[in-house]
């Protein structure tokens, strides 16, 4: 080949790298900035829930707390820092449920004393029966709205033989208190603890049956509250999903189940009770039912007519007498 067309060539190949550098270099400066992202602008604190809650439910201060809410989305039905202290929403009932993280609004929550409060705090198909008490039946009034309890009903039961039937047994289990006395929220000390009173009537919850229920039981004996442990209630489902007393549908979706199995177990009952009678506390006490209440003997059969033997009837006027005149 030629060698002055080798240095054409040559050169062509450095002009079109100085080339291809400096087109790089120049779309390299004309970038457009990479954008962004601007925080919007935050407003007030809004008063927000810390978890789901569901209708019925009473707020206490775990469950609201004011988070930074943005400026253009705040509105005047939300509770703002400054105008509304948690304090003062304890006691109160969601009329409408809320999801972890969103805004309460001033229509969501039922005040004690506002109308259709009690209506709101029960769950659906629910109803309150409310049931006298004292010190002694009511755990010394360390019983609080929201607490669960169980109900024992303590009779006396007197046989024909006038030896009586003492017994105790627990008649409704995991019942909800709403309200003792008109009292909807625990009375705090000023360091905010609760404090102990007493009162001589407990509203619980309870479900049409149970409630027809306690009603009889008030007129047989004493009804006492039984105060339960916040970690029973896992134990009660999972012995009654053992005895097949639940039965838990197949579900996909793990939400589902576990609203569906908080909601078994926060339902009450009756099933599984336990009794205990004057004998299984003192060996001079009775164990057996009163005589009374077993099985009445059959009836005896009548005895059958003696046998007449031959009568004359005698007719004077309008007097008529029979006269056994004897004989075979």
């Amino acid at each position: 080949m030629n060698v002055r067309k080798l240095a054409l060539l040559f050169g062509a190949l450095i002009v079109a790298a100085l080339s291809a550098v400096m087109a790089r270099s120049l779309f390299a400066g004309s970038a457009a900035p990479a954008a962004e992202a601007t925080p919007a602008p935050l407003g007030a604190e809004v008063l927000v829930a810390t978890r789901a809650l569901p209708v019925g439910a009473i707020i206490d201060l775990e469950s609201i707390r004011y988070q930074p809410w943005p400026k253009e989305l705040v509105q005047d039905a939300y509770y703002l820092r400054g105008t509304a202290s948690p304090d003062s929403l304890v006691g109160t009932v969601v009329r409408y449920p809320l999801t972890a993280g969103q805004p309460v609004t001033q229509g969501t929550l039922v005040k004690p004393g506002d109308r259709g409060f009690l209506a709101a705090a029960l769950g659906p198909g629910m109803r309150a029966v409310t049931v006298s008490v004292s010190a002694q039946t009511s755990v010394a009034g360390f019983v609080f709205p929201g607490d669960r309890v169980d109900m024992v009903l303590t009779s006396t039961v007197q046989g024909s033989d006038g030896q009586p039937l003492r017994t105790s047994e627990t008649i409704v289990r995991n019942v909800r208190v709403l309200a003792t006395d008109q009292r909807t929220s625990n009375q705090e000390t000023a360091d905010g603890k609760p404090t102990a009173s007493t009162y001589s009537t407990v509203t619980l919850e309870a479900t049409p049956k149970l409630a027809e229920k306690i009603a009889v039981a008030q007129t047989i004996g004493t009804l006492s509250l039984s105060l339960r442990s916040l970690a029973d209630n896992n134990a009660e489902l999972e012995r009654a999903i053992a005895a097949g007393e639940v039965t838990v549908p197949e579900t996909d979706d793990p939400s589902a189940e576990k609203r569906m199995l908080l909601a078994l177990a926060s339902r009450p009952g009756d099933t599984d009770t336990t009794f205990t009678t004057g004998a299984d506390v003192s060996r001079f006490q009775r164990r057996d039912m009163p005589s009374f209440l077993a099985p009445p003997p059959p009836p005896v059969a009548a005895a059958p007519a003696p046998v007449q033997g031959p009568v004359v009837r005698v007719a004077r006027g309008n007097n008529v007498v029979a006269v056994p005149v004897g004989g075979k």
